[in-house]
């Protein structure tokens, strides 16, 4: 995957939350049953610099390339988001979490989307300039 829309549409489907990364897959129409397993990775800034973010990437790819053939969902679009802890974790325990992450979604056990805990929406609250909140006006005095 390569196109931003794509990436975008994904985050409409089952997400599941790894430590290391976070899995997002969903069913693509143009893909058949028997079709290949397209795949799209992403890292943002937050994680480090492109040194980081490229190493990280290299290992996700390495990932994708052994285990999605075998154990992908045919006809489904997956996205590895990284996530902070994903470049120092052992690779072969960020393969057992891939597979594990697969399997909740192949059974649709995705995490709540985000946002969802709370109920107000999620994010941070906002309170104006970021002062605080505003006074009550006061009743002007006779």
């Amino acid at each position: 995957m390569t196109k931003r829309s794509d990436f975008l549409a994904a985050n409409r489907g089952l997400r599941v939350a790894r430590a290391g990364f976070v899995l997002l897959v969903l069913p693509h129409p143009a893909l058949d049953a028997g079709d290949i397993r397209r795949f799209g990775i992403t890292v943002t800034k937050k994680i480090g610099n492109a040194v980081v973010r490229n190493r990280m990437k290299r290992r996700f790819r390495a990932l994708v390339r052994e285990i999605l053939p075998g154990h992908g969902l045919a006809g489904h679009d997956h996205v590895l988001i990284g996530r902070e802890g994903g470049v120092e974790r052992d690779f072969a325990l960020l393969r057992k979490e891939l597979l594990v992450a697969l399997d909740r979604a192949r059974a649709g056990k995705g995490d709540p989307p985000r946002g969802a805990k709370g109920g107000r929406g999620g994010g941070k609250p906002h309170h104006g300039r970021g002062k605080g909140p505003r006074p009550a006006p006061q009743a002007p005095q006779t």
